[in-house]
């Protein structure tokens, strides 16, 4: 049952339950340490120290549970809370994670709700480090087209139906449709963003190799943006060799508008773990550029080395390191997962500019 939701959810749920009752299970993650992010060339801008909640994974706590109905069908849920480790709050949703209810049985399953988008759950699983800590993909990626593209492909979806096949040999495909990826449904759905993914998947073994398509529509104006169509097409995968395992992918996103404006964004990433009894190396280079119309050129290229040790299976220590290169205007930062993350000096005087950030912590799960 786990690894459906795994593959429902396209992200890994956290197991080890602290109490059941009936068939509901109670986990979830705590996250907390220490961030330092900074600009290394504008001159009287100091750099930001924090204690930060949910640096390396989203601190949360979840429930989920299953019901047989029978006949080989079962019901299934999924509720996941992010909170604040450092402040106490929660997030501005209270379900911010994850929350569906679904079928699933020898057809596959089914599931309706807020979910992971399917492709930035394949990119996460890809980069050694996840879609969290200031080393993360996403610090090059989501200043997207017209600096847009974090909010209009979100890496959670709101209003979803998805459906993952059963697995054939190894393979499968997830399917997921959104009214609106970003809040609820607006009058005759003119200004939602509908959402579309297709995500078929091969694992064997060390081998896990996908190929993501989605498509993103907007039928008014946005951001002075005519009618927008974000198409994105990703290749990537993993592969274990034991001493390391190391991971590759290539995201393209293209922005259409109806008035025949365009822009490409282009992401190249490559990344390595290396464990070693309780210990683990990993480190990932980063590089996106854009084309088209709009930000034609820019450029930025990130690199992120970082360090886990295991206290326990539970609890584990890590210290990561990133920096990052704007290139011809470009306006990408050190992010984290962290209190929605936050760039530091996140004004027009960082174009070009030179990003790093350093973070220490604690991740405990349950």
């Amino acid at each position: 049952m786990q690894k459906k939701l795994i593959a429902l959810a396209v992200a890994t749920l956290a197991s080890g339950a602290v109490f059941a009752q009936s068939n509901v299970t109670v986990y979830g993650t705590v996250d907390v340490g220490y961030t330092n992010r900074g600009d290394a060339t504008l001159t009287g801008v100091g750099s930001t120290n924090q204690i930060n909640s949910g640096q390396s994974d989203v601190s949360k706590i979840g429930f989920t549970g299953v019901e047989d109905l029978g006949n080989g069908l079962k019901a299934l849920f999924v509720l996941e809370a992010g909170f604040h480790a450092d402040d106490g709050t929660i997030n501005d949703q209270l379900f911010s994670e994850q929350a569906f209810l679904g079928l699933t049985g020898g057809f596959g399953t089914a599931i309706a709700g807020r979910l992971v988008a399917p492709r930035h759950g394949f990119l996460a699983a890809i980069d050694p480090f996840g879609a969290g800590s200031v080393g993360q993909y996403r610090n090059v990626y989501t200043d997207g087209p017209v600096l847009g593209l974090a909010a209009w492909d979100p890496d959670r979806v709101d209003n979803a139906v998805a459906y993952v096949s059963p697995s054939f040999g190894g393979f499968n495909v997830t399917a997921a449709y959104a009214t609106n990826a970003i809040g609820q449904e607006t009058l005759e759905n003119d200004a939602d963003f509908k959402t579309v993914t297709v995500l078929p998947r091969y694992t064997n073994g060390p081998l896990d190799v996908g190929f993501a398509y989605q498509r993103i529509k907007n039928d008014s104006t946005v951001a002075g943006l005519l009618e927008p169509k974000l198409t994105a097409l990703t290749f990537g995968g993993t592969y274990d060799f034991k001493v390391v395992k190391l991971g590759a992918f290539y995201d393209q996103t293209k922005l259409d508008l109806d008035n025949d404006v365009d822009a490409k964004h282009k992401v190249w990433h490559i990344g390595i773990t290396a464990p070693f009894g309780k210990h683990a190396v990993l480190a990932s280079y980063t590089q996106s550029k854009y084309s088209g119309d709009i930000l034609d050129g820019e450029k930025a290229k990130q690199w992120a080395i970082g360090y886990t040790y295991a206290l326990s299976k539970r609890t584990n220590f890590y210290a990561v390191y990133s920096d990052i290169n704007n290139d011809d205007d470009r306006l990408a930062g050190v992010d984290d997962a962290s209190n929605g993350g936050g760039i530091v000096n996140a004004t027009d005087d960082r174009i070009g500019a030179y990003e790093r950030g350093i973070q220490f912590g604690l991740k405990h799960t349950f």
